[in-house]
């Protein structure tokens, strides 16, 4: 393969914003987490701590992906995907449970969650599939089936944990991937019927799951109704808390222990009352900035593979930004899906971090940026 004229240099145009992203989570994180790390470890300064040495980790990931020619990862997209789906078996026999759920392995120095690297393998050895079957994706036996196996394969593992929310999340993206790769229109339309009839039957099966539906229709009954519409109500009422301009950076109130996961899966809502509508706005658009440019790197890619794998990451980041923010202002019902970058965690973030440095690689090799007079 003819090299790019521009190998090996760096798309600022993504990696500036998400670097920014990263390095003002610091803070969110900090003033979100401070009052329960305080009270529960003796320090208001430990998940500050814990969260720096991650990001710290997740730029170096960057830089190594950034480093790597894309093309090297199909060979092995299939064994990656199966041992991220043998990692998603042996944690519901062995996992670590938190909050009712077995979704980690406890390594020690980390909680490692099987199904951060199980949604990104999958989107690799989906690409890879896609840009190998273009001339058969309209047969549904020789094209779409395959795709729709391993589709199916890693949410239903996934959907075991159990962890409904992602699960429906990744098949959503596994769904994308296929729209964008040419599938039938008539046969993934049929699919995605069939999916979100028997998705929302297996939604009715756990009474915490629907409860969160009725939750989000006004009509929770119970206690887990109690707890979800409890979330709900302080996190609004941080986002109404902040204003335009917000209470000023550490000014947080409903981080004193009023709202819970207040540096995880609700930290937008945080943001929001410390740097109002203007700082939230802000996020969003930095996402908003980071999906334009992702789409152009998808769309002057070399090849297929570049083309596939670089609109499933993007579309990836996308959909959990927009979630997580509809969560946090009640347009969607309760899910416990983290803010990319911003939210408290250290499997995400290391997965988010390779995932951006494979879409620079891919941006270096279509030479998307910029070209300099000489």
């Amino acid at each position: 393969m003819e090299e790019s004229s521009s190998k090996g240099r760096i798309d600022w145009y993504i990696l500036l914003p998400v670097v920014g992203l990263m390095l003002f989570s610091l803070a969110f994180v900090y003033s979100a987490s401070a009052t329960r790390a305080q009270m529960k470890f003796g320090s208001s300064e430990y998940f500050f701590l814990k969260h720096l040495a991650r990001i710290i980790v997740g730029l170096v990931v960057i830089i190594i992906f950034a480093k790597i020619d894309y093309h090297k990862w199909v060979k092995y997209s299939k064994i990656a995907l199966i041992g991220s789906m043998l990692l998603l078996f042996y944690v519901l026999l062995t996992g670590q449970a938190i909050h009712g759920a077995s979704r980690w392995i406890n390594l020690g120095i980390i909680n490692f969650q099987p199904s951060e690297l199980a949604k990104f393998t999958l989107i690799l050895h989906l690409s890879t599939l896609l840009a190998q079957k273009q001339e058969k994706i309209k047969d549904f036996k020789e094209g779409l089936l395959p795709l729709l196996f391993w589709s199916l394969s890693v949410c239903f593992l996934i959907g075991l944990q159990p962890n409904f929310s992602s699960a429906l999340v990744i098949f959503l993206i596994s769904l994308s991937l296929m729209f964008v790769g040419n599938a039938n229109l008539f046969q993934l339309g049929t699919i995605a019927l069939f999916c979100l009839v028997g998705g929302l039957g297996y939604a009715l099966t756990a009474e915490y799951r629907l409860q969160r539906i009725l939750s989000y229709l006004g009509l929770a009954k119970g206690d887990e109704g109690v707890v979800i519409n409890y979330q709900l109500k302080q996190a609004l009422i941080a986002l109404g808390t902040g204003g335009f301009f917000g209470l000023g950076p550490g000014q947080s109130r409903q981080s004193n222990l009023f709202l819970p996961e207040s540096f995880g899966d609700f930290i937008f809502a945080i943001i929001g009352e410390e740097y109002g509508w203007l700082g939230s706005i802000a996020i969003l658009l930095a996402f908003g900035f980071i999906f334009w440019r992702g789409m152009l790197i998808a769309k002057k890619a070399t090849d297929d593979l570049g083309y596939f794998l670089a609109f499933g990451i993007i579309i990836t980041f996308s959909i959990y930004v927009f979630v997580n923010a509809g969560v946090n202002c009640g347009i969607l019902p309760t899910t416990g899906l983290p803010m990319p970058f911003i939210s408290y965690g250290g499997t995400a973030v290391l997965f988010y971090a390779a995932a951006i440095g494979v879409l620079l690689n891919i941006s270096a090799q279509a030479g998307v940026y910029p070209k300099s007079k000489k």
